[in-house]
């Protein structure tokens, strides 16, 4: 009587330790999900700030010549640098002040086209005539699938998470964690894709003395899925496997 209530308590101790790791896990999934959606849907991924001009009445004449023009890399790039723009991996803000006192600010936002994250880009940013820059080229694409990869790759693990659940199985999990895994690797494929194009680009394309630029807080929300991704694929790895090898050696203590 008493081996079998000592045989019950250890499984019972198990199935918690099991049900509280992927319980962790499950929240750090959500939590890492929700802010890469975040990171993919919003415009803060870099940000320029640019001090207040003195004449807002030319300022304005010029921005809305310059609006209705086709923008290519280098035209956008110096918007952004002088109207106080925030750019994300599919559209692009520029804040416009009203002559008024005190200055209104409104902002002007446009979306990259679908052709335009293919395009390639060149040497010297927004010359035609030179030659493709291979490296930025495949940057940009890279920056702007693998967040996408990412989240769809999450989203798989939580369907199978599901059917794990639905069968009362731990097995499955196995192979949420190796998704969860893979989609961490996205994010800092994405994480780091960016960084390297937007050094590149300023290489390139300097900014003025006056004009300071920064990563935001949709970059800083990608830089925290990253781990809280690779920290969910570790617990459900970790609950599988061991839920397994523990359930083996229960059997066989059963048995003996």
């Amino acid at each position: 009587m008493t081996g079998h209530l000592g045989k019950d308590h250890l499984s019972a101790r198990m199935d918690n330790r099991f049900a509280t790791a992927l319980v962790i896990a499950c929240v750090l999934s959500l939590i890492s999900t929700i802010y890469m959606a975040a990171s993919i849907g919003t415009d803060f991924w870099y940000e320029y700030h640019t001090p207040a001009p003195e004449n807002f009445s030319d300022l304005n004449k010029n921005l809305q010549e310059e609006l209705s023009t086709e923008a290519d890399e280098k035209t956008y790039t110096d918007w952004l640098s002088r109207y106080n723009g925030t750019v994300g991996l599919w559209r692009w803000c520029i804040t416009e002040p009203k002559a008024t006192e005190p200055p209104d600010m409104i902002t002007h936002c446009n979306s990259f086209p679908l052709s335009y994250q293919f395009m390639e880009k060149f040497v010297e940013p927004g010359n035609h005539n030179t030659e493709t820059d291979f490296l930025r080229t495949y940057l940009w694409r890279c920056q702007f699938l693998l967040p996408f990869v990412s989240l769809g790759l999450m989203c798989f693990g939580a369907l199978i998470g599901l059917c794990a659940c639905a069968c009362r199985s731990l097995y499955p999990t196995i192979a949420t964690g190796v998704l969860h895994f893979l989609a961490g690797l996205c994010t800092l494929g994405s994480v780091c894709c960016y960084v390297a194009g937007i050094e590149l680009l300023h290489q390139k394309l300097h900014l003025p003395e006056n004009v300071k630029g920064e990563f935001g807080w949709s970059f800083c929300l990608a830089c925290v899925s990253a781990p809280l991704q690779f920290m969910a694929a570790a617990l459900f790895i970790w609950a599988a496997r061991t839920n397994r090898k523990e359930y083996t050696l229960m059997k066989a203590y059963r048995v003996a």
